[in-house]
């Protein structure tokens, strides 16, 4: 299996409030942190680590599906309690998607609207479903994919995690074939690049996987570059 990950500023934003882990064979996360002053950096940073430990410390005990969703209900925890102990980071949140890979099975737990896609035969499926209120408008028909890219309230979460006490986690699982291509992202990429230019960069044969992560990132600078941009990339070369 290949991997990389690239995660960048962005030209707008003075900090990074992405964080992520990118640990072949088997864990990958991206968050995405909300919050004044430095309470989304606070956020995702404790997310990601709160995740690995629980992970790190019960697999092999659980169902992974479950193991995800228990290690994200965790953070979730963590995050609240934080945000109720200083003033400044009340409301602070994060996205977070976390996938573990298990011979040939990609397991995910994911709140927010950071995404995971799986590119197969040339067709790129959203594995994760965005927790916002455009997606709510695009699933019931109001508005369009198209239209949601440039909806006015495109960024307005109904889920993350940290935002409150209790919290739902969205799970599931995919076959991990030879020749997936796997990508996970916060909305900085998303937001700024077509899905149909993601399909056609993530085909190509005719470089490393480093150099298509880094060509998606300039991407999303290239057109505005308004937020931080987190691109984790995984190629199943498996005969």
């Amino acid at each position: 299996m290949l991997a990389h990950v690239i995660s960048d500023i962005g030209l707008v934003r003075e900090t990074n409030e992405d964080s992520y882990i990118c640990d072949p064979p088997h864990l990958f996360i991206v968050a995405d942190g909300m919050g004044g002053h430095v309470a989304g950096e606070i956020a995702s940073k404790l997310a990601i680590s709160t995740v690995n430990a629980y992970i790190q410390e019960h697999v092999g005990k659980d169902n992974l599906e479950i193991l995800l969703k228990d290690a994200i209900i965790q953070a979730n925890t963590s995050i609240y309690q934080m945000a109720l102990s200083k003033e400044e980071f009340s409301g602070m949140g994060t996205t977070v998607t976390a996938s573990y890979i298990d011979g040939d099975i990609i397991y995910w737990g994911h709140v927010g609207d950071s995404r995971m896609y799986l590119l197969r035969n040339g067709k790129l499926n959203q594995l994760t479903n965005d927790h916002s209120l455009v997606w709510e408008l695009v699933q019931s028909g109001n508005i369009t994919r198209d239209e949601a890219y440039v909806h006015p309230k495109r960024n307005l979460l109904t889920r993350a995690v940290g935002t409150s006490c209790l919290i739902t986690v969205d799970t599931g699982f995919v076959q991990w074939k030879p020749g997936d291509i796997v990508l996970m992202c916060t909305d900085g990429l998303t937001n700024m690049v077509s899905e149909q230019n993601i399909c056609t960069l993530m085909q190509r044969t005719d470089c490393e996987i480093s150099s298509i992560v880094e060509q998606l990132v300039n991407q999303a600078k290239d057109a505005g570059g308004f937020d931080n941009i987190t691109v984790i990339l995984l190629k199943n070369e498996d005969i």
